[in-house]
């Protein structure tokens, strides 16, 4: 900016910048150093930088918290007083839950594998048994509802009549609240109410009181997940057969292939990274089994690690530090079984989604 200064010798004209100006200078300056390192950056490390927030975000929401639940772990129980925690014990409650000693809720079964049936032979520490429990429920249940929910998918990518009312009968089942799914079986299966007890004795398949027989009870819920769950394999695999181009299938069939050749050569492997991320939510989402469980035949007929949880932070006993290091073993087997599905399919088509 030019000022005119008035002097004995006449005017004096000076160019002085403001100060506002050499800010907004300085700040362009910055500007543009920030958008040339980003424009510098490779697209690995611009993705990064994306996501960046969604990071950070997803440390606050969920690693600080399991982070805090190991710290916890690692204390001593205190069932007296005001404060529900006592001092260090390092890794002896995992040791405890381990080798049975813990003072979990004894109302739950011992369960392990025999000769004659999975669910008879007794003894077995609480930890295991649920551990049990809950692998057969997520492995038998993820492996039925992907099997159904493809044969779903698959025929609601036809074109056909009534095709828009068949897929909303499919899914209907998934818009069921758990707690609601959980009461509909809980009351099919009552002797003195449902029909599906009497049914499956006559059969032979069930006792007289199926919900509080363990081995009933747990496939009453496997089917109880199979029904409602089945639904989720089915939209997520239906996303990826409508997302296979058309073409393929025009081609394959001038060159002659048949049904199944065009359903294994293109169908199954265009699906298959859909398929695996299905699988994947399916199975974290069986680990943490819970309110299915508890609304139709209760923990303490079928047990699962989200069981022992919630009955040791709020059962009689109310033992925080042992409740706090089941939570955090199921987390880490939740965290085995994710590496697994990493490790086995990282070499899919498109990669592990």
């Amino acid at each position: 900016m030019t000022t005119d200064t008035e002097t004995d010798g006449g005017t004096e004209d000076r160019t002085a910048p403001l100060i506002g100006d050499e800010r907004t200078s300085e700040r362009e300056r910055t500007g543009n150093r920030l958008v040339n390192w980003m424009e510098n950056l490779s697209e690995a490390a611009y993705a990064y930088l994306l996501l960046l927030p969604a990071f950070a975000l997803l440390a606050l929401i969920a690693f600080y918290p399991l982070v805090m639940t190991f710290v916890m772990s690692l204390r001593e129980d205190r069932t007296r007083g005001l404060e529900p925690l006592g001092g260090f014990v390092g890794f002896e409650n995992y040791v405890d839950i381990l080798t049975g000693n813990a003072r979990l809720a004894r109302q739950f079964l011992d369960v392990s594998v025999s000769a004659s049936y999975p669910f008879v032979e007794l003894g077995v520490p609480f930890l295991q048994q649920a551990l049990f429990v809950t692998l057969a429920f997520a492995v038998i249940s993820v492996l039925l509802e992907t099997v159904i929910g493809f044969g779903q998918a698959y025929v609601l990518d036809q074109d056909f009549r009534g095709r828009r009312w068949v897929r909303v009968a499919i899914i209907l089942p998934w818009a069921v609240p758990i707690v609601i799914q959980g009461m509909i079986f809980f009351l099919l299966f009552q002797p003195t109410v449902g029909f599906g007890s009497d049914l499956m004795q006559w059969l032979g398949v069930f006792g007289p009181d199926p919900l509080a027989d363990s081995q009933d009870a747990f496939i009453i819920i496997l089917v109880a997940d199979i029904w409602k769950s089945a639904a989720f394999m089915a939209l997520l695999i239906l996303a990826g057969l409508q997302s296979v181009d058309r073409s393929l299938y025009n081609v394959a069939r001038v060159a002659g292939a048949s049904p199944w050749q065009r359903f294994k050569m293109i169908t199954l492997p265009l699906v298959m990274p859909a398929l695996l991320v299905a699988m994947l939510f399916r199975t974290m989402d069986a680990m943490r089994v819970y309110g299915l469980i508890e609304s139709t035949a209760g923990c303490t007929t079928v047990p699962s690690l989200t069981c022992l949880v919630v009955e040791a932070m709020f059962g009689g006993t109310r033992i925080f530090a042992t409740a706090a290091a089941v939570a955090f073993t199921t987390a880490i087997v939740i965290g085995l079984i994710i590496s697994v599905y990493v490790f086995f399919f990282r070499d899919t088509e498109g990669g592990l989604y």
